[in-house]
């Protein structure tokens, strides 16, 4: 339902969870700025500003009917998102989630739980265009990979981090698997985007960045990008196993798995075409700065 200002024209409603996040943070501002009457969802109590109010919650809450929005965002867990949409009954025309490209990337993971965050996101999505389907409205689901800018993330910015701490940084020789770094703005952008372009209801799109490189020249920018610029070691691989089994019996970089380590000589690129079609998508180039990646 629309209200109106004082001259007549309509305000439109948006709902938005994981509003406090690195994507979901920008999507508030340019809703704001688009003159959006914005509610967000947070786990902790938030103060209100000018168009935004903040609805202490989370996706295992439902809450009184406020009447319809004109859009619901998720920028956090597909999942837990999926279902919360299910149960509740807050009417929306249009829906816009995020989700990931791991949907694709960790399917036939050599990890079990890697799998597990693949099938979850599928199971996600289907429910999500199911549920969107059954009411009327319409679903879009973008799927990042390898999200950077807000200095927030678990990749480029633990590198950076890590690299600035030590003074250089480590990687495996063959580690040069293509990638597409994507800066939040142009998800964020994106998000909003879609809204305009009936083609993207019902479709989930790759979002990559505007530049595909390899992985060590990512790392490399990365470095190059701080001051003063850490170096970077490329090791001969059986040695960086080694290391890797030695910081993971200290309980060190779990993270970073068998899985994860082949991945690095693995393309991981993603056809940006549908999104550039449907809805004009045209991301930036890989320019990183030492506030991108949180420093």
């Amino acid at each position: 339902m629309e209200r109106e200002r004082h001259d007549g024209t309509p305000v439109r409603r948006a709902l938005v969870f994981g509003g406090s996040g690195q994507i979901g943070e920008r999507v508030l501002v340019a809703l704001l700025a688009g003159g959006w009457q914005v509610c967000a969802v947070s786990r902790t109590s938030r103060p209100p500003a000018p168009g935004l109010c903040w609805r202490q919650g989370d996706l295992a809450t439902r809450w009184p009917d406020e009447g319809a929005f004109d859009a619901v965002f998720s920028c956090g867990p597909l999942d837990h998102f999926a279902r919360w949409y299910a149960a509740s009954d807050t009417a929306a025309a249009r829906v816009v989630a995020f989700g990931s490209t791991s949907v694709e990337v960790k399917r036939d993971s050599s990890e079990p739980a890697e799998r597990d965050v693949a099938r979850r996101l599928r199971d996600a999505e289907a429910a999500l265009f199911a549920t969107a389907h059954a009411r009327g409205a319409a679903a879009t689901v973008l799927r990042p990979t390898l999200v950077y800018g807000a200095g927030r993330d678990a990749t480029l910015t633990a590198i950076a981090q890590l690299a600035a701490r030590v003074g250089l940084f480590v990687l495996p020789r063959g580690a040069d698997g293509l990638r597409q770094p994507v800066h939040v703005q142009d998800l964020a952008d994106a998000a909003l985007r879609v809204l305009r372009h009936p083609a993207t209801a019902g479709r989930a799109y790759a979002l990559g960045g505007g530049e595909m490189l390899g992985y060590s020249e990512m790392v490399r920018r990365v470095l190059a990008a701080l001051r003063p610029p850490p170096r970077l070691w490329r090791v001969p691989a059986p040695l960086f196993r080694a290391a890797l089994a030695l910081a993971h019996a200290a309980g060190r970089l779990r993270g970073l798995n068998a899985a994860a380590l082949a991945r690095m000589r693995e393309p991981l690129v993603f056809d940006l075409g549908p999104a550039q079609r449907d809805f004009g998508y045209a991301p930036r180039p890989f320019l990183p700065t030492p506030d991108m990646v949180g420093l």
